[in-house]
């Protein structure tokens, strides 16, 4: 038998993915940071691992609407560095 293989979507571009393709952005009681081995606890979302998706991201503060709270620049920033860092 199959296994059968996690999809999601990218908040960004809205195209749907195996969960392995993309990069998690995770938020809990530390805060808003990127999940690398996608097993932190707290809320996740999701988007491809695509500088284009992250101007998106960040541009349209999806963050804001994925997490239903107030992100800050700051913390979009220190995303930003993270995944940059992380090319």
């Amino acid at each position: 038998m199959e296994k059968k293989v996690p999809m999601r979507t990218c908040i960004a571009c809205r195209q749907t993915k195996p969960k392995k393709q993309l990069i998690r952005i995770v938020k809990n009681e530390n805060g808003i940071s990127l999940d690398k081995t996608g097993k932190v606890n707290g809320r996740g979302a999701y988007i491809c691992d695509d500088i284009e998706c992250f101007k998106k991201l960040k541009k349209g503060k999806l963050l804001n609407k994925s997490f239903k709270a107030e992100v800050t620049d700051a913390e979009y920033e220190k995303i930003e560095e993270a995944y940059v860092g992380k090319q």
